[in-house]
């Protein structure tokens, strides 16, 4: 059995933490930079009836033998966890991370991407980068299932969820409880970013049909409620912006190939919008999927990422994506 470091925990390293211990996983080390949980035990931290498991302590670089693995749970760019990778590739230990541009980090990081390959090539270990989305929803999934498909001409998705559950860091950066006008600013100022991670799905779907997208363009644009909506954290009036829908383009050419589509916002329900997953696929045959609701992304991007613990140590040494793994299953967590 693996030894696995996990390095944050968060809402989402929390419960990679409660799931690898219901899988026998040793979690040799958990780190994180939270005082309030530093010097506890880690069972204690997330509270899941089990042994108490290794003190949570601040990073100090000390990993089990070489060829066990790593996960990081902490940011959503490369750069915050560029140097994090290397650190436990060097160190001769298999990565994943969930930190979105990591899907496809050639997107818009190509010298870091091809520094991390080579470092992990060279201690022959893998690097991953994975989630619900970017990660599975948007990309993989679609990956596979155009595996039914003699010829895909073009693929449209479109993911609606509901923001309610999220805090305020969250719904800041989707623009809600702002006037239309405070979000085109936001837009503009890079405060309101909406989804990240449309480069990568879109470079990382592409991958797995075959194509090289020439370029990409996304827009941001406002959801404005007509009613009262409230969360925990935010209440909105009519009028103001109850979300971030955020669409991307994917082009070959001057072809269109792709078309990701992701509105987000507080209690979609309460105008009528149905939270799901949506794919169509122009093709021979043409397929479409509809998932109701919407994959959990919380649950999804914990399960997305243990289970793709055994492939990824069965892939080749290197920075991977999702497109380059034998297919993650949830039956197959044993290592």
């Amino acid at each position: 059995m693996k030894s696995v470091t996990l390095w944050g925990l968060g809402s989402m390293g929390a419960g990679i933490a409660k799931l690898l211990r219901q899988r026998g996983y040793v979690l040799a080390n958990v780190w994180d930079n939270d005082p309030d949980k530093v010097g506890r035990p880690v069972g204690d931290v997330i509270a899941d009836g089990g042994e108490p498991g290794p003190v949570v302590s601040e990073a100090n670089g000390r990993y089990p033998d070489a060829g066990n693995v790593v996960i990081i749970a902490t940011g959503s760019f490369v750069d915050e966890v560029y140097h994090m990778i290397l650190e436990a590739v060097q160190a001769g230990q298999h990565v994943v991370t969930i930190a979105e541009e990591m899907a496809f980090p050639w997107a818009g990081h190509a010298e870091k991407a091809d520094a991390i390959d080579a470092a992990a090539k060279e201690q022959g270990v893998a690097v991953l980068g994975t989630g619900i989305n970017p990660g599975f929803v948007l990309d993989a999934l679609i990956g596979f299932l155009s595996s039914a498909c003699l010829t895909v001409d073009r693929v449209y998705a479109r993911r609606v969820n509901d923001l309610a559950p999220f805090g305020p860091t969250v719904l800041r950066t989707q623009g809600v409880g702002t006037t239309p006008e405070q979000f085109a600013v936001g837009v503009a100022n890079g405060s309101i970013v909406g989804h990240i991670g449309f480069p990568e799905s879109i470079h990382l779907l592409a991958q797995c049909l075959g194509w090289q997208i020439d370029r990409i363009e996304q827009d941001r644009q406002p959801i404005i409620s007509t009613t009262e909506r409230s969360t925990p954290y935010i209440q909105i009036r009519p009028g103001q912006v109850a979300g971030c829908n955020h669409r991307a383009w994917g082009y070959v050419g001057s072809s269109c190939v792709i078309e990701l589509e992701h509105p987000q916002q507080i209690c979609p329900e309460v105008e009528g919008t149905a939270t799901g997953d949506h794919i169509a696929i122009t093709g021979e045959p043409g397929l479409t999927m509809d998932i109701q609701p919407e994959i959990p992304g919380g649950l999804g991007t914990i399960a997305v990422t243990v289970n793709s613990i055994p492939r990824l140590l069965e892939a080749a040494p290197g920075l991977r994506t999702m497109a380059d793994l034998v297919l993650p299953s949830c039956g197959r967590w044993q290592v």
